[in-house]
């Protein structure tokens, strides 16, 4: 293909190159002409008649350029036309190729399906074979079979003749078979590589364990690479391949055009010899009639000079015998030649000898060459067998063998492409050329025996006029003459002949020479490339070892990397045991921290439990003390009241003492508190330092995290290292795999034996699953195959596409081009109508006219005289052709061409004439619209100058106007400025005068004046301004004079002085006015008017151009409509891309959720379907068998119903059954049709699987992506919980302070305690029920307070409370003692109840603040947690606000990528635009260089009108000279003469300077153009320019007000956020002054924490371990789909082989049914031949068996499809077994009648026969019959007739057999006519119809057991067998249908019934042997006897 559009591609090149040309050159010529037109006046001749000499030789010139330009025209027609049909041509090679394609693609698919079914039939051979071995052969280990390739053979295309054009076509036909034997071998080598494939994942799968999946997927990654290099190499070669065939075509172009040569060369030559020929024997002959004339006077005097002529002859004579000799001698030579040609021959034999040699040498080669191959094969099976799991080396020896192969197909095509296209086509063109050279000598030969003839026949020819010499001298000289010529003639010839051939053997000697070379250098290069193939093996064995070495080094370098490898496992397991040794050491430490947490629980609550206990005890104390006090006071009253207490003092001694202990006590335990609270501080301490520590603790976490990270991805890249390392180790690893495989054929023998020890269920397990993995592998590698094809089939539509668009483009330009000139020739055309008209008035004028007019009437005559010539020559060619006819029959052909091949160049000629004449015409109609042209533009031009100037003249008068202006302006201001200053003095002056007051107001007036002047100054003064100025001093004076007025009173004279000035100031400003209004009258006068013309000029000459460029936009808004449509186009072509692509992405979003859904659905319903078209196929199998039956019954109908109609009924049957069999045909084809339809949806259903693969593939990547935002969203969940607990602690902290509030609550109650304790003390007496009140309430508050922890100080506590019961009970004593003191002790306790009640009331306030304080804490926490939960919501809308932002940041990036596109898309279209504006001034370009021609074609054609003009002059002037001449005035005839040379000259030196100026006009008007162009390109540039800065300004200032915005908002949230932070710094602040005092609530919380923290790592644990199971179940899931796919492709591939199975089934089935129909139409032909003769019953019966046989064969069919039904059959055919045993005996009804009616039709004579007969049917014995036939009228006899009545009949009998026609006849009895019947039967007259033995079996034979003796059943024996066996008497009638035709068969019977002899059980009819001489009515008879 290539090749052929390479070559399609350089004919288009050479044509349109050579069309390129023929412009070039016709511009050429027309630059050419136009310099010697503008030379011409140069070479003005002064002469009249020179000057005419010269316009003569011009026109003559510009008729030749004419001829030449035609010629060329009609050359690039021709050229166009090869063009349009070499274009056709390919267009029909095109849609050949493509057609093609499809019959091979469909032939393919078909092999393809073949193939499929035969592998699957194989496969289960194989499989059969395999188990039988195994069964067999226990010990046996079973290889694998291995495939063999075939050997590919070379096939070498020799060309085969020189058929010029067609050698493309042969070349491409030939390139394609090339490719297709190239695919083949690819293929091929694939389908080995395959199978190599297939031996190595056998292996691996026995071997290697389901890990090395992935290895297995690198690998086929590794394959499919290497299939690719394949690929391109291919192609690589194909492209060689283009380049041998183009190489191979130039050199077979060279070579036909060599013969060419060599044949136009011979066929001079043939023509030269015919010439000399025709001179020679026909010029004499052919000569006119005043030729035979003149030979009439010769012989008048030839026969006044008989003497002379005698002498004449003798002398003839010798000389004729010198001609002998020298024919002779020529002959002689001739004999020479042919001895030299049998050498030649001899040479030609030896060459072909060698050649023959040569191949046996070459075909040696090539064996040895195979030899090689076949041990470079087996090399490569013994290292495949070693590196079977290398598939790399596999491949690389592969590409070896190939490029091995290609070298041998190389060698074979240099053989045998170079031995007949370097060698073998250079003798093929050499044979060639032999060939022709010997017809050439045959025909040589041919015309030398003629010759020879015609030598005899002038020797007879000169004896007849040596005999006949006195009758007739005249004819015999004449005779004599001609035979001197001829015989000259013919030495000539023979001498040509000879020079001729001496001339070819020297050529054969040449190309005999350089054939021999060509042979030596063919050895030699074989013998160079044997040398070669031969250093390729060495090189190739020194690769195998280089490759060996390189594999041992790989197993060195593979040793040390899994060296490294454990080197970094090891540090891999260091790290990890490191880390565990972390984790194990935080984990310690938590539960250190645990400990202290919870010791610091106990201590703290041991603690307060002790502060409690304390203070209780305190209490208690302050009320012992206050008692003692009390007590004491009462002992010492009662002292000094008493003196005999002496016991009470030793009492108090003992209080005391314990008072003492109890102070002991006290101060324990305060010491006790103190150590508690510095073990409270160390605690903190140690508590701050495991903070800290766990704090390291977690950066060093986050290190070795980072670490592991790391560590992580230096693994990564170490992996990846080490797969490339694994990728080149795979090559290494051949030996180890090698001791692997033997290792493994071991074990698979031992497996072997073992699972056949165990059971044979195991090995099939395996080998099903062997096989379902080959299926899979073939499949994959097909599918893989099938989809290059399909790339390849793209790849080739896509070249062809291109092609065609390439070429439609070409033509759309060709077609634009055409369009345009069309348009020109139209132009043109319309112009040349307005020119001929003035064309035909010049030429009435012009004489030159009349010139041509002669010319052409002189070319008329010539052409009579030439067709008066043709007629002759006709006449002579018609008499050339009679006398050829009859002497010369092998010349007539070539004259014959000749004389057509004129008669064509007359015809041709008179055709160029006319198309001359006729280009004359459009020529001259053509120079006249172009003289009409330059008119018409040198008046525009003219017209254009003529506004320009004025123009131009405008601009000026313009400048001048207003330099004039503006100078009259400047003096104007000068003026203005000059009154200022006066007017500034003269108020200066008035000023000094005037009083204050006026003074001041006048300073204002003139400062407000001045300002005004300043203003008007600076601002152009106009007439209005000047007004207001006037104005302004009139009010200024109005003021001036009522101030005036006012101080009249001061000075009449200022007054007076005033005025004045006013005056002469109002006089000044008029002048002024005045002066102002002359010069606006001046410039409105005369130059305002002129201003007005000159813009109106102005703008007529703008509206000109204005015009102008309408136009030209009108056309660029036309293009650019044009773009934009396109544009539009394109925009919508890409929205309806972009909007499928959506749909295409929904429907994948779908089909994926479809799949995840129903995938298990789709497999269901596919099950299904398939399971109900089983059904369908059961049902159509069993209407089958039905139809079958039906047929049987309506067959057996048929076979009853004979008895009326010969054959009608079976031909209608037959009729039937064929429709019925086409029908089935029809079904089938259906059948199939929707076999491929049920085949395309599973392959769809592949196709959507792997769609769905891989949107699976794309799920995974979505799930790995969401994995990826759940672990961020897991981080930013951490960090959400650490700011959690940053509040959880702040919370803390405000706990803590809460705690520490009421601690100074409690701090406060009881300094209040103290207090009112002091109070009480003052009260003397103590109270007994306080006391006891007490003790209760502290032992109820006791149990409340304890805890586990502290029952050491509870025991303690209890000690110490026994020891104050003990003291209360000794106080109880004293109380019991001083008793007396009840009435002091009554009022002390009156005042205590008070006290109590005081007290009591306070504690309800405390508890009232304390309730209040409670719940203020509890809004707080409220609150708090309110806080909490607004600092959620604000963090989730700040990270909802984060993620819009980054959804915009996306929309923005979305929105600029798309920008780009379009700014793109719209560079495209300016590009675009730009390519059309070079076009647009391309074309431009080629319209000003045209019409630069036409300008100068429109020059010549003025000047030639100049010269018309001066001929005319010149005439006119020859006209007046000749008058005067005539009249003798000379001296005035040399003044005219003068004159007009003169004025010649003058109109010369005019039409030069005319010439020069035109052409510097049109060159200006050509400038201007260009310029005009250019300005507007620059112009479109700017304003492109000026709008993308636009764009560009705006891009930027949106950038620049959007990044500001975005920093103004930045600034604000850095703002927000500062403040934020400030006040969490002031709380934070507020807070740490709280959390500093409760550090209790902050142990708790901490423990609190650390359970959470052990929490989340529980979780975290769990998260991972759920991870990691996830993964697992991810990768148990993908090897589960995986395995489903591989089951679902094996389930597909074994639905496949089924239905390609059993298609090959039901085609084999239909090709049998085919194969039968056509024998039975043949044997029914020739049966019905032979049974027409035969009569009807036979006819009958003879086809009944054929459809029986025939019905038979379909049952067999339908039994085969149908065996699952036999056991239904065969309980159908035992029921019917049993209903025949029951209707053994029974006879048929209808038979009974027909004999019972047939009884009555018989006389009463032949009654009796009857009555046997039936008797014989029935059963009755002989000799009972015959008992009762013999009996009187009882007998039956008697009882029939009395029953029935007789009945008489004649006794003729009829010579036909009964028919139902003949039924009225009752002239003869029943048995008669049946007798009548048997005998015309069995007539042996015609020889019975011959049916062979295959197809026609007997239906019956004699019964064994029985011998019935009613004929029942037909039987038709081989008649063609023996002579003595004779066709038995049937009688179809007879037999009753049981007998005849069994419905069903027999289910003993294999076979149907109707083959099989019948059973005992039916009635047999006995064939009776009877002798050839017995006649058929005694046999007869016998039976009736019988």
């Amino acid at each position: 293909m290539a090749s052929w559009l390479g070559g399609l591609g350089s004919g288009l090149g050479q044509s349109l190159g050579q069309v390129g040309g023929s412009l070039s050159s016709l511009t050429g010529q027309i630059s050419s002409f136009t310099k010697d037109i503008l030379l011409e006046g140069a070479e003005e001749v002064g002469d009249a008649a020179t000057e005419l000499h010269v316009s003569n030789s011009r026109l003559r010139e510009i008729e030749s350029i004419n001829a030449a330009q035609k010629s060329e025209n009609e050359r690039l027609k021709k050229i166009c036309s090869d063009l349009e049909e070499k274009h056709e041509s390919a267009e029909l090679q095109i849609k050949q190729l493509s057609v093609e394609y499809r019959n091979q693609l469909q032939q393919k698919e078909v092999e393809i399906s073949h193939l499929k079914a035969r592998q699957n039939a194989l496969q289960e051979q194989l499989q059969k074979v395999q188990t039988a071995a195994q069964s067999a052969q226990l010990g046996a280990g079973v290889l694998p079979p291995a495939t063999t390739s075939a050997s590919f053979v070379p096939v070498v295309r020799h060309s085969a003749g020189f058929q010029e054009d067609d050698m493309d076509f042969g070349d491409i036909i030939w390139s394609q078979q090339e490719i297709n034997r190239l695919s083949n071998e690819v293929s091929r080598l694939e389908s080995e590589v395959d199978h190599w494939k297939q031996i190595a994942q056998l292996s691996k799968v026995q071997g290697a364990n389901d890990a090395e999946q992935s290895e297995v997927c690198k690998l086929q990654s590794i394959i499919k690479e290497l299939k690719q290099n394949l690929s391109q190499e291919i192609d690589e070669h194909q492209h060689e391949l283009s380049v041998l065939q183009d190489a191979h075509r130039q050199k077979l172009v060279e070579i036909s055009r060599r013969h060419r040569e060599e044949l136009s060369e011979y066929e001079e030559r043939i023509e030269e010899l015919e010439s000399q020929l025709q001179q020679g024997g026909v010029s004499t002959d052919a000569t006119d009639d005043s030729k035979i004339s003149e030979q009439k006077k010769n012989i008048q005097t030839l026969d006044a000079g008989k003497a002379e002529d005698l002498q004449i002859i003798k002398d003839l004579e010798d000389e004729i015998q010198k001609l002998n000799h020298k024919l002779s001698s020529a002959k002689e030579k001739e004999k020479i030649l042919l001895q030299e040609q049998e050498l030649i021959k001899i040479e030609k034999i030896q060459i072909t000898q060698e050649y023959e040699s040569l191949k046996s040498d070459f075909s040696k080669l090539q064996s040895s060459v195979a030899e090689q191959d076949g041990l470079l094969k087996e090399k490569e099976k013994k290292f495949r067998s070693e590196t079977s799991l290398l598939p790399e080396d596999v491949i690389r020896l592969q590409q070896a063998l190939l490029e091995a192969e290609e070298e041998i197909a190389r060698l074979s095509s240099l053989n045998q492409a170079n031995s007949f296209i370097g060698m073998g086509k250079d003798i093929q063109t050499f044979m060639l050329d032999l060939q022709v050279l010997k017809e050439e000598n045959l025909k040589l030969r041919k015309e030398r025996e003629e010759l020879q003839k015609e030598l005899t026949n002038a020797q007879h020819k000169n004896e007849s006029v040596l005999s006949i010499y006195t009758e007739d001298q005249n004819s015999e000289l004449s005779q004599l003459k001609q035979d001197l010529e001829r015989k000259e003639h013919e030495l000539n010839e023979s001498i040509a002949e000879r020079e001729t051939l001496i001339a070819e053997l020297e050529e054969l000697d040449k190309q005999n020479q350089e054939a021999t070379q060509h042979m030596i250098t063919l050895k030699e290069q074989l013998s160079k490339q044997h040398a070669d193939a031969d250093s390729a093996m060495k090189q190739l064995k020194c690769d195998i070892d280089f490759e060996r070495k390189k594999v041992s080094k790989l197993e060195v370098e593979k040793m040390e990397t899994i060296k490294e490898l454990n080197s970094h496992k090891e540090k891999l397991s260091q790290c990890s045991y490191a880390l565990n040794d972390l984790h194990v050491s935080k984990q310690q430490l938590q539960d250190n921290i645990k400990d202290l947490q919870e010791q610091l629980r106990k201590a703290q609550d041991c603690n307060l439990y002790d502060k409690k206990e304390i203070t209780d005890l305190q209490q208690r104390l302050k009320e012992r003390e206050e008692e003692l006090s009390v007590s004491l006071s009462k002992l010492t009253e009662k002292k000094n009241q008493e003196s005999n207490y002496s016991c009470q003092d030793l009492i108090l001694k003992e209080r005391e003492v314990e008072i003492a202990k109890l102070q002991n006590n006290i101060s324990e335990y305060k010491q006790l508190n103190e150590n508690l609270a510095k073990s409270m501080s160390d605690l903190k301490t140690e508590n701050g330092k495991l903070v800290s520590a766990c704090e390291d603790l977690k950066q060093q976490l986050s290190d070795a995290v980072s670490e592991k990270k790391k560590v992580s991805l230096e693994k990564d890249a170490i992996m990846e290292a080490l797969k490339m390392e694994k990728k080149q180790l795979e090559v290494e690893l051949n030996q180890t795999e090698k001791q692997l495989l033997e290792q493994a054929h071991k074990y698979e023998q031992t497996i072997e034996e073992l699972s056949n020890a165990r059971s044979m269920d195991t090995t099939a397990l395996q080998l099903e699953h062997e096989r379902l993995v080959k299926l899979n592998q073939e499949k994959d590698f097909k599918i893989a195959e099938l989809k290059r094809n399909m790339e390849q089939m793209d790849a080739d539509h896509q070249e062809t596409k291109e092609m065609l668009t390439t070429s439609l483009g070409g033509q759309k330009q060709l077609t634009e081009l055409i369009k345009e000139k069309e348009v020109f020739i139209e132009k043109f055309k319309n112009r040349s109508l307005q020119v001929q008209q003035e064309l035909e008035e010049y030429i009435k004028d012009s004489k030159k006219q009349d010139v041509l007019k002669q010319s052409l009437e002189e070319k008329d005559k010539s052409l009579a005289v030439m067709k008066e010539e043709n007629n002759h020559l006709k006449e002579e060619i018609e008499r050339l052709k009679d006398q050829q006819s009859r002497s010369l029959p092998v010349v007539e052909p070539k004259t014959l061409d000749i004389i057509i091949e004129l008669e064509s160049e007359v015809t041709q000629l008179k055709v160029i004439k006319n198309n001359l004449e006729e280009e004359i015409e459009v020529l001259k109609k053509t120079i006249e619209d172009q003289n009409q042209k330059t008119v018409q533009l040198q008046q525009s031009l003219q017209e254009q100058k003529k506004e320009i100037d004025e123009s131009k003249f405008q601009r000026e008068q313009m400048n001048v106007t207003h330099e004039r202006l503006s100078l009259e302006k400047d003096e104007e201001i000068k003026n203005l400025q000059k009154t200022i200053e006066q007017i500034k003095t003269q108020l200066h002056k008035e000023r000094q005068v005037i009083q204050t007051d006026s003074s001041d107001l006048f300073q204002e007036t003139k400062v407000q004046t001045l300002n005004g002047e300043n203003g008007n100054e600076k601002h152009d003064l106009s007439k209005a301004e000047i007004e207001r100025l006037v104005k302004g001093i009139k009010e200024r004076e109005m003021e001036i004079k009522l101030l005036n007025e006012k101080n009249v009173s001061l000075s009449q004279q200022i007054d007076q002085l005033s005025k004045d000035e006013v005056g002469k100031l109002t006089q000044i400003i008029q002048e002024k006015d005045l002066e102002i209004q002359a010069l606006n009258a001046r410039v409105s006068s005369a130059s305002y008017r002129q201003d007005v013309l000159c813009l109106q000029q102005q703008l007529q000459a703008y509206v000109m151009e204005r015009e102008q460029v309408l136009a030209v936009l009108s056309e660029k808004t036309r293009e650019n409509s044009q773009l934009k449509t396109e544009y539009h186009k394109i925009m919508d072509m890409v929205a309806a891309k972009e909007a499928a692509l959506v749909r295409l992405q929904e429907e994948n979003q779908k089909l994926s959720t479809r799949f995840e859904n129903s995938s298990q659905d789709m497999f269901r319903e596919t099950i299904q379907n398939l399971s109900r078209i089983i059904r369908e196929k059961d049902i159509e199998i069993d209407a089958l068998s039905q139809k079958c039956q039906t047929l049987l019954t309506v067959l057996q109908t048929s076979s009853t119903g004979t008895e009326s109609g010969s054959g009608g009924v079976n031909s209608n049957q037959f009729e039937e059954l064929l429709q019925e069999r086409d029908k089935l045909k029809q079904q089938v084809k259906k059948m199939e049709e929707w076999k491929q339809q049920v085949m395309t949806t599973v392959q769809n259903m592949q196709h959507e699987s792997a769609h769905l693969q891989e949107e699976l593939h794309k799920l995974q990547a979505q799930i790995s992506v969401e994995s990826d935002s759940n672990s961020k969203l897991q981080v930013d969940y951490n960090g959400l919980i650490q700011s959690y607990e940053q509040n959880e602690k702040k919370l803390r902290s405000f706990s803590q302070e809460l705690a520490q509030v009421q601690h100074s609550i409690g701090q406060l109650h009881n300094t209040k305690d103290l207090l009112l304790g002091k109070l009480d003390l003052v009260t003397p007496s103590v109270a007994t029920v306080s006391v006891v009140s007490q003790p209760s309430g502290i032992q109820h508050g006791a149990p409340e307070v304890l805890s586990d922890e502290s029952k050491l100080l509870q025991k303690e506590l209890e000690q110490l409370k026994k020891k104050l019961q003990e003291k209360d009970a000794t106080i109880r004593t004293l109380q019991e003692n001083n008793q007396r003191l009840c009435d002091s002790v009554a009022t002390a306790s009156e005042f205590e109840r008070k006290g109590q009640e005081e007290t009591d009331s306070e504690r309800r306030q405390i508890k009232e603040k304390h309730d209040i304080l409670q719940k203020s804490l509890r809004e707080k926490d409220i609150l708090i947690k309110s806080k909490s939960d607004q600092l959620l919501s604000v963090s989730e809308n700040l990270s909802n606000k984060e993620n819009e932002n980054e959804l915009l940041k996306q929309a923005v990036t979305n929105l600029k990528e798309r920008n780009l596109i379009l700014e793109m898309d719209i560079r495209k279209l300016k590009e675009e635009n730009e390519k059309v504006v070079a076009r647009c001034r391309e074309k431009e370009t080629e319209f000003r260089a045209l019409q630069e021609t036409n300008m100068q074609f429109s020059m010549m054609l003025k000047e030639k009108e100049f010269e018309s003009h001066s001929m005319k002059e010149k005439a006119l002037a020859f006209e007046k000279l000749l008058k005067e001449k005539e009249q003798g005035k000379t001296g005035e005839l040399n003044q005219l003469l003068n004159e007009v040379k003169s004025m010649q000259e003058k109109a010369v030196t005019f039409q030069q300077e005319r010439d020069q100026v035109m052409v510097a006009l049109k060159q200006k008007q050509m400038e201007n153009t260009a310029l005009q162009s250019e300005m507007q390109h620059l112009r479109e540039k700017e304003q492109r320019l000026n709008q993308e800065l636009e764009r560009l300004r705006n891009h930027l200032l949106e950038m620049e007000d959007s990044y500001t915005r975005e920093a103004l908002a930045a600034e604000d949230r850095e703002a927000k956020l500062r403040k934020k932070v400030l006040i969490l710094e002031e709380k934070l602040v507020s807070s740490s002054t709280a959390v500093e005092n409760a550090s209790h609530q902050a142990s708790l919380q901490v423990e609190s924490l650390q359970e959470q923290l052990n929490l989340a790592s529980k979780q975290r644990d769990e998260t991972m371990l759920q991870l990691t199971i996830s993964q697992d179940q991810v990768k148990q899931y993908a090897l589960s789909l995986a395995n489903l796919q591989m089951v679902l492709e094996q389930f597909q591939q074994e639905e496949k082989a089924m239905y390609s199975a059993e298609l090959e089934k039901h085609q084999k089935q239909a090709s049998e049914w085919k194969k039968k129909a056509e024998k039975l139409e043949e044997k029914v032909v020739s049966l019905q031949e032979s049974l027409g003769e035969a009569n009807a019953a036979l006819d009958a019966a003879s086809r009944l068996t054929e459809q029986l046989d025939f019905k038979e064969e379909q049952i067999e069919e339908l039994k085969k499809e149908g065996e699952i039904r036999r056991e239904m059959l065969e309980d159908v055919q035992n029921k019917l077994m049993n209903l025949i045993n029951s209707t053994e005996g029974k006879v048929d009804k209808l038979l009974m009648r027909n004999l019972f009616v047939g009884h009555f039709h018989t006389p009463k004579n032949k009654r009796p026969e009857v009555l046997r007969l039936m008797g014989s049917i029935l059963g009755i014995k002989k000799e009972e019959l015959d008992q009762l036939l013999s009996e009187d009228q009882r007998g039956v006899t008697r009882w029939v007739t009395s029953w029935l009545g007789g009945g008489a009949g004649s006794k003729s009998v009829p010579s036909t057999p009964l028919r139902p026609t003949h039924q009225s006849v009752f002239n003869s009895s029943f048995s008669e006519l049946f007798v009548k019947f048997l005998e015309t039967e069995s007539c042996p007259t015609l020889p019975p119809p011959k049916l062979s033995v295959h197809d026609m079996k007997p239906l019956g034979t004699a019964g064994t057991g029985k011998t019935s003796s009613t004929p029942s059943s037909s039987q038709i024996p081989d008649s063609a067998v023996s002579g003595t066996s004779r066709r038995p008497d049937t009688n179809p009638f007879l037999a009753p249908r049981s007998a005849a035709v069994p419905l069903i068969t027999p289910a003993s019977s294999s076979g149907h019934l109707l083959m099989k002899p019948i059973s005992d059980a039916l009635p047999t009819f006995t064939p009776l042997p009877v002798s050839p001489d017995a006649s058929a009515g005694a046999v007869l008879k016998d039976l009736l006897k019988q």
